[in-house]
């Protein structure tokens, strides 16, 4: 069973960075898994051999998410760790930007990843290739990252680089066909400043280039000869954004067995949107059984070009609508329960674990309005909306 000191280890690396946009439940599901799975520890050493089975469920919005992910890890020597996971999201219904200029939808998306981790001393080396697939949308990116220890293993710094190129298409429109390329540099410390507290630092720069709006997403401008009052018109995005991403994290060991973290993000782009994240959890272990209650609040301002409605169609030279890039507010608390099995270290599975995570997810938008709404034109009420998020997911050590 990992003690709360290990635990503690597990929280710094897993509240780092979190993705920025409300979008981040369907593209990085299956990265914060992997990350969930991982065997993280302070020093270097290579991930134990395990597997993994998970199901999550997403709903909020009219969206309904879910689907099974596996994990595969097993070492080579003792110098080698390859790993395999298989993630599957189907996605039905429609959010609030496609129901008003469309009808809801059901669609499948496939994503594979491909990983190794490379011991040498006090540096580990890990790349990873991944592929994901659905009927409008193709990614490809490849990661590769390293790690170093020092001072009799107290600090630990890390790097890394990924690059993604994305193909986008349109569900019934195969003439259309944009790319994208994006590039992500990270930087992490970690150090452990007392027997009770680690504390950790990491900045993330990431360049995008490309078609980078949503296809599907609309603007709509005033128009006095539409019943409505208003009509809709394809966004229009930079084709270049550049963002970068700060966070401080830290993990107090407390007296009786449990631990406190933290995490404080902030954010900034060339479009013009700034965001803050805070976050504090609390993780108590009874016996068998580690509990993890935590709150999370996320504020966003808006981009430079976003309108919730436009004077007339090309008013601007770049335009969007798109509910993510608006002002917002986020509020996630969340309650994760974890047991865990301990055998025979001579038998062939030494350990399994079961994890249950429920999160719920509550958003509120400044300046973005429901136009199912039946009310005037620039009246219509605030939009927000709630969100259930439920993994469970089996480990087993060997």
């Amino acid at each position: 069973m990992l003690t709360v000191q290990q635990v503690a280890v597990v929280v710094a690396t897993k509240y780092t960075m979190n993705s920025v946009p409300v979008g981040f439940v369907v593209k990085t599901m299956v990265g914060l898994f992997c990350l969930l799975c991982s065997s993280i520890g302070f020093s270097a050493v290579l991930p134990q051999d395990r597997s993994d089975v998970m199901y999550h469920k997403y709903s909020g919005d009219g969206v309904s998410i879910d689907g099974p992910s596996i994990l595969l890890r097993k070492q080579v020597g003792s110098h080698v760790s390859l790993s395999a996971n298989y993630y599957v999201d189907t996605v039905s219904g429609a959010s609030i930007d496609v129901r008003a200029t469309a009808s809801p939808y059901q669609e499948e998306r496939k994503e594979t990843t491909l990983g190794g981790d490379f011991l040498h001393e006090k540096t580990l080396l890990s790349v990873s290739y991944t592929n994901s697939s659905e009927n409008d949308f193709e990614a490809n990116s490849v990661y590769l990252g390293v790690s170093q220890d020092f001072f009799g293993d107290l600090s630990t710094v890390s790097l890394s680089w990924s690059k993604g190129w994305d193909e986008v298409g349109v569900r019934g429109d195969e003439s259309f066909a944009e790319e994208a390329d994006r590039q992500k540099f990270g930087f992490g410390f970690t150090q452990i400043m007392t027997k009770n507290l680690i504390m950790g630092l990491s900045a993330e720069h990431v360049s995008d280039e490309g078609y980078l709006n949503n296809p599907y997403r609309s603007v709509r401008f005033l128009d006095s000869e539409s019943d409505r009052g208003f009509r809709f018109a394809r966004e229009v995005y930079p084709n270049t954004r550049s963002s970068n991403a700060y966070s401080i994290n830290a993990n107090y060991y407390l007296p009786y067995r449990a631990a406190l973290y933290a995490d404080a993000r902030v954010y900034d782009d060339s479009w013009g949107i700034t965001a803050n994240n805070y976050k504090l959890g609390y993780i108590h272990p009874i016996g068998h059984w580690i509990i993890d209650v935590f709150a999370r609040h996320y504020s966003q301002e808006s981009a430079d070009f976003y309108r919730d409605i436009f004077s007339r169609p090309n008013e601007f030279n770049f335009m969007a609508r798109d509910k993510e890039m608006s002002t917002y507010t986020g509020l996630t608390a969340g309650l994760h329960l974890s047991y865990e099995w301990q055998f025979s270290q001579t038998a062939t599975f030494k350990k399994s674990s079961v994890h249950v995570e429920y999160d719920y997810m509550r958003f509120d938008y400044d300046n973005f309005r429901d136009v199912t709404a039946d009310a005037p034109v620039g009246e219509e009420p605030l939009f927000g909306f709630s969100a259930n998020v439920l993994k469970i997911y089996a480990s087993v050590w060997y």
